[in-house]
């Protein structure tokens, strides 16, 4: 990734935080993190990596309900960033925690399992 691809991503990233944490309340009503930004080299999509805290039912139903509305949301991005191009979100979920978690239990049973 080239410094501006970083520099813009790490913006981007920033902004989503705080447009998601007051801009915008979601019906699923979750607590959700954003855990990375992965811009295209021409900086027209930005790929936004979600952790989000609760069941799978709902985490899905967060997913779906923010790329129902994207628009709402690109639209606040575009009035905080300027760019020359607002760029098209596409949210994604960070299971990361989750493997790290289903990791952690395995790791337990195998050291409960050699004492």
């Amino acid at each position: 990734m080239s410094i501006r691809t970083e520099r813009v991503a790490s913006l981007i990233k920033e902004e989503m935080s705080i447009i998601l944490l007051r801009e915008i309340t979601l019906e699923t009503n979750v607590f959700l993190t954003v855990t990375d930004i992965i811009m295209s080299p021409d900086l027209k999509i930005a790929k936004v990596y979600l952790s989000i805290y609760d069941s799978d039912e709902k985490k899905e139903a967060a997913i779906n309900e923010l790329m129902r509305r994207k628009g709402e949301v690109r639209q606040i991005l575009g009035g905080r960033i300027r760019l020359k191009f607002t760029p098209d979100l596409q949210f994604h979920l960070d299971n990361t925690l989750d493997k790290i978690e289903s990791l952690e239990r395995i790791f337990k049973k195998i050291r409960n399992n050699d004492k």
